[in-house]
């Protein structure tokens, strides 16, 4: 919890203020025994009504001050814990954008948006709790054990007894809550990701009429949940029976032995009901503090989580000494390359090896899971390579300090197209943020999107919904294409972004980034022949490992694979004997 703390040192006035007027208002309260005490022993036993009226006017008062205390109190505590809520969430979503692809893949989606939302305001929550209970409770609990002292010693020694044994009750059941509410957490963030695929695939869902089948794994996984949860509250649930017996043990203990004192005339009546109220307010304060301890429990199970994202390294590690690629000629060259996901997992890519000049177009086709995405994202390290070595401009990409200035050469257009809310012009200045309107008209030009973009209601200026819900899979591609040639790159990457193209305009996009006057070096990866048949060089891989690498004519008579999916499309013609 020690750097989550940390957030709040900007407000370290508010943290300061606010436990300071929690423990004047509980100065305050500590006084109303003793005016209640003096009523009855002197006001009610003297019929002194005057007295009685000025002992309730100073109750009046000091719960007055007590209540501007405590809302002055309220206010600092929730602008301190709202201001560190505010800090950590943009924190841990910064550190996020900054985590490698493997270690965003490691956590899981359902898990990182846990972490920034239900987490954090767990943590913003018990702040604000701890700003405002953790000096006035104890305060309260050992203030009162004085005060009663120095009405009765020897009726106060039950105090002494009551509060070493509330303490053992509440922290030793906070001890074993902590690990329970780990847990919870845990089965929450599987209901998340389980609800989160449920909700994007739901048109899946429906089409295959799967609707049965989601909500029996929904409610089985949310089963889980709910047991676990119905477990650790009844544990929980303990603290409250548990403190409430042996605070009315105790008050039971004072009555009888303040009864039997004023009877002796060791005590009087109006100093037993000041005893009883020191309990009470100590009952009061030890189920504040009981609450409060399970919500700390909770706390401590959410930072434990948001440390863990903290603490998981961002980017990748640099290799200063990594030797560089010899032929500085090449634009990119793959070196023996092999690449696992996971340590000690089967390798997605196994040896491969081969270069692409500057302003040279390598197709990369293959079966589904046979590595081609694998393949082209360790062009701008968005994984690291298991074994061997990829270089860009002779240069390992492992030996660039900062991965931007490596990626800033880069265009990637992913495999599923991805545009955030906001204008047209505002997605495309995601690939360059100085790009003037006509650049961005070039770019959409190029991507064979500049007609239906005109088309819209304000052109650069038409607004797109969340995940560009209101274009086409189409127009959705060609616009991710244009975001990447708005940078204009010396390397382009297209993973299989033309799929939901037709062919006519798939052949009028190719033609177009051949003739970019920049002449980058592209990456195609595709299922179609016709869109890589007139690559420079093409890559087949089947299983992680090359099996044909040439032009069209020569893969159609040297590679089975090749030749096979070429067939699949297009029957036998153009196939050479």
């Amino acid at each position: 919890m020690r750097r989550i703390i940390h957030f709040i040192k900007s407000y370290r006035k508010e943290a300061v203020m606010g436990p300071l007027f929690k423990m004047l208002e509980a100065l305050f309260e500590l006084f109303i025994p003793l005016v209640v005490a003096d009523i009855i022993d002197i006001g009610i036993k003297n019929g002194d009504s005057a007295y009685i009226l000025r002992r309730c006017a100073l109750m009046v008062g000091l719960g007055v001050v007590g209540l501007i205390c405590s809302i002055t109190a309220q206010y600092f505590s929730a602008k301190a814990a709202v201001g560190l809520a505010t800090d950590l969430r943009f924190a841990l979503f910064a550190h996020i954008g900054e985590l490698s692809h493997e270690n965003t893949d490691r956590f899981g989606t359902a898990t990182l948006l846990s972490r920034v939302t239900a987490d954090v305001n767990q943590i913003q929550t018990t702040t604000n709790l701890v700003l405002r209970l953790f000096l006035r409770s104890p305060f309260i609990v050992f203030g009162a054990m004085i005060m009663a002292f120095t009405v009765s010693p020897s009726a106060a020694l039950t105090f002494v007894v009551t509060i070493p044994a509330l303490s053992i009750v509440i922290f030793g059941i906070m001890l074993i809550s902590i690990p329970m509410f780990r847990r919870v957490q845990a089965k929450l963030d599987a209901v998340l990701g389980r609800t989160r695929e449920n909700l994007s695939g739901a048109r899946v869902v429906r089409a295959f009429v799967r609707e049965g089948e989601s909500i029996a794994d929904f409610t089985a996984t949310n089963a889980e949940l709910t047991h676990l949860q119905r477990f650790t509250g009844r544990f929980s649930a303990l603290l409250n029976p548990l403190t409430y017996v042996i605070i009315n043990v105790s008050i039971l203990v004072i009555i009888w032995r303040g009864g039997v004192q004023v009877k002796l005339g060791a005590l009087t009546q109006g100093e037993v009901v000041a005893l009883y109220n020191y309990m009470s307010q100590i009952l009061i304060e030890l189920i504040k503090l009981a609450n409060f301890i399970i919500l700390i429990t909770k706390a401590c199970a959410s930072g434990s989580r948001i440390n863990t994202v903290f603490d998981t390294q961002t980017g990748l590690p640099t290799y200063k000494d990594t030797a560089t690629a010899q032929d500085s000629t090449h634009a990119v060259e793959f070196r023996s390359v092999s690449l696992s996901y996971h340590k000690n997992a089967d390798h997605a890519l196994t040896n491969i090896s081969f270069y692409a000049n500057a302003g040279e177009t390598v197709g990369i086709i293959g079966g589904t899971g046979s590595g081609k995405s694998s393949l082209v994202s360790l062009i701008p390290r968005f994984y690291d390579v298991t074994e061997g070595s990829v270089a860009v401009d002779g240069r390992d990409v492992r030996a660039f300090a900062d991965p931007k200035e490596l990626r800033a050469k880069i265009g990637v257009v992913p495999q599923k197209a991805e545009l955030f809310a906001g204008t047209v012009r505002d997605n495309l200045r995601f690939g360059n943020e100085n790009a003037t309107d006509e650049d961005c008209r070039e770019a959409l030009r190029a991507a064979q999107a500049l007609s239906f973009v005109e088309s819209k209601e304000g052109g650069l200026d038409f607004m797109l919904e969340q995940q560009a819900r209101n274009l086409s899979g189409g127009q959705k591609q060609r616009l991710t294409i244009a975001r990447a040639l708005v940078r204009k790159p010396n390397i382009l990457i297209l993973d299989d972004s033309a799929s939901a193209l037709d062919y006519a305009t798939d052949a009028a996009l190719r033609a177009a980034i051949a003739a970019l006057p920049y002449h980058p070096t592209v990456f195609i990866v595709s299922q179609r022949t016709a869109s890589i048949r007139h690559a420079d060089r093409i890559v087949v891989l089947d299983d992680g490992e090359v099996v044909g690498l040439g032009t069209h004519e020569e893969l159609l008579n040297s590679c089975a694979i090749y030749r096979e999916i070429h067939e699949s499309q297009f029957g036998g013609e153009e196939v050479l004997a």
